[in-house]
């Protein structure tokens, strides 16, 4: 699948795609773990987490360093991308 297939999938089809592009640009300033990231963004750290894993399956987040506060980063392919990310934001409204 194309990464904007995958991004489109992850933020214009479906309900929690305003919360991952919330995530994706808080990750765009630095790395976050996902506690900051729920602090920062008002949202439930379970609810973080779920969006942090889909993201990571699709290959735009991943993780590194220890387990225990690991920091999510965004991925080259994504890097490599972000024209892709930047028309489907625009698209999704």
């Amino acid at each position: 699948m194309s990464i904007e297939n995958d991004l489109w999938y992850l933020i214009g089809s479906v309900r929690g795609g305003e919360n991952r592009i919330r995530i994706i640009r808080l990750l765009e300033e630095r790395p976050h773990n996902a506690n900051q990231l729920a602090g920062r963004l008002g949202l439930s750290y379970n609810t973080v987490r779920y969006h942090l894993d889909r993201l990571c399956e699709h290959g735009i987040v991943e993780a590194g360093g220890q387990r225990y506060g690991e920091l999510y980063h965004l991925t080259e392919r994504f890097e490599r991308h972000r024209e892709a990310f930047e028309a489907v934001t625009e698209r999704a409204g």
